[in-house]
C-alpha cells in the first residue's frame, strides 16, 4: 500500500512538474509575442485589418513642421512625442495616442484632421514604441500614467489648455484607463475608437476565438510572465473598471464590422460609464479603420462632440 501511495505521488509531482513547465513554456511564448516590444506584430496584424504606415506618415512626418519633446516617465523611462502647434496661439490641445505595436507617427491620418479642427497636437510614442523607451507594450495600463505625464507637460506650457485625449484601438483603452485617475479640470473630453473593455478580456476573446480552446490556463501563465518580466498584471489593465469612475465626458467610436475587438465591447465600456457619454456605430467599420469606412460621420460625430466640452 505504502508503495503504491509513493507510485501514486510519484505520478502526481511528475505531472505537477510537467504542467508548470508548458505553462512556463507557454506564457513566456506568448508574452515575447504579444508583449515585448522586442518582437515583430507582422503575425498579429494579419488577423485583421488595420492601417498602413506609407498613408499615415505622410503628413506628420514630411510636412507638419513637428518637434520632438521627452519626459521621463514615473519608472525612469524616456519618453517621446511629436508635438504640432497651430500657427496662431491656441489653448486647444489634442493628444493622439496610437494602437497596439504601432507608434505615434502612424497616427498621421487622424493628428492631421484634430490639426485641420485648430488643435495643438500632441502625438506619444508610447513605452517601448517608436523613440521611447521600454521592452514591453504597456497594452494601456502603464501608459495611462504615461499620458497624465504629458498632460502635466501641456498644463505647465500652457496652465489655460483645454485638452481632448484621443485614442485608436489600444490607445482607446489607454485614454479609458487614464479616465479613472484623477485628472485635471483641463482635459475637457475623451474620444476611445474601438478599445477593448481590458487586456484580459481580450485575451481572453482573441484566444477563444482563434485557438477554439479555453483560455483560462493560457491566460494564467501568460498573466505571470506578464507580472514578472513587465511588472502589471493583465487584470488590473482594466478600462471598464476605470470609466466607472470617470469624471471626464467620453465619447466612443466602433465599427460594427470589427473583427479583432467586439462592438459588444463599446456597449459593456458605454454602460459601466459613470460620466458623460455618448456612442456612434460605424456601418462596415473594421478595426481601427471607421474613419474610412465612413469619414463624414465618423469626423461630424467628433467635431459635433467637441464643440460641446471645447471652447471655440
Amino acid at each position: 500500500m505504502k508503495k503504491f501511495k509513493k507510485f501514486l505521488l510519484s505520478i502526481l509531482a511528475i505531472f505537477l512538474i510537467a504542467t508548470v513547465s508548458i505553462g512556463t513554456f507557454i506564457g513566456n511564448l506568448l508574452y515575447n509575442v504579444i508583449i515585448s516590444a522586442n518582437s515583430s506584430k507582422n503575425a498579429i496584424y494579419a488577423a485583421y485589418t488595420y492601417e498602413t504606415s506609407d498613408y499615415n506618415e505622410n503628413w506628420l512626418i514630411k510636412n507638419s513642421h513637428y518637434e520632438d519633446k521627452y519626459i521621463n516617465s514615473f519608472d525612469n523611462l524616456k519618453l517621446h512625442s511629436y508635438v504640432v502647434e497651430q500657427p496662431e496661439k491656441t489653448s486647444k490641445w489634442a493628444i493622439i495616442v496610437h494602437g497596439y505595436g504601432e507608434e505615434g507617427k502612424l497616427t498621421s491620418r487622424k493628428a492631421l484632421c484634430f490639426y485641420t479642427m485648430g488643435y495643438n497636437i500632441l502625438v506619444p510614442d508610447l513605452r517601448g514604441s517608436g523613440k521611447s523607451q521600454g521592452d514591453y507594450i504597456g497594452m494601456g495600463w502603464n501608459d495611462r500614467l504615461d499620458i497624465i505625464s504629458w498632460i502635466d507637460t501641456i498644463t505647465s506650457y500652457d496652465s489655460k489648455s483645454e485638452i481632448v485625449l484621443y485614442g485608436t484601438s489600444m490607445g482607446g483603452s489607454t485614454v479609458l484607463m487614464a479616465s479613472g485617475e484623477n485628472l485635471p479640470s483641463n482635459v475637457k473630453a475623451i474620444i476611445s475608437d474601438c478599445a477593448y473593455t481590458s487586456v484580459y478580456d481580450i485575451f481572453d476573446y482573441e484566444i477563444t476565438n482563434y485557438l477554439s480552446t479555453s483560455s483560462f490556463h493560457i491566460i494564467t501563465f501568460t498573466n505571470i510572465a506578464t507580472e514578472l518580466r513587465a511588472g502589471y498584471s493583465l487584470k488590473n489593465a482594466s478600462a471598464i473598471n476605470a470609466v466607472k469612475k470617470s469624471k471626464i465626458p467620453i465619447l466612443y467610436i466602433h465599427g460594427d464590422s470589427d473583427n479583432f475587438v467586439p462592438i459588444s465591447m463599446m456597449n459593456e465600456l458605454y454602460n459601466s460609464t459613470s460620466s458623460k457619454k455618448k456612442k456612434v456605430a460605424i456601418k462596415g467599420g473594421e478595426h481601427a479603420n471607421s474613419d474610412l469606412a465612413q469619414p463624414h460621420l465618423y469626423w461630424s460625430s467628433i467635431s459635433k462632440y467637441l464643440k460641446e466640452y471645447i471652447k471655440e
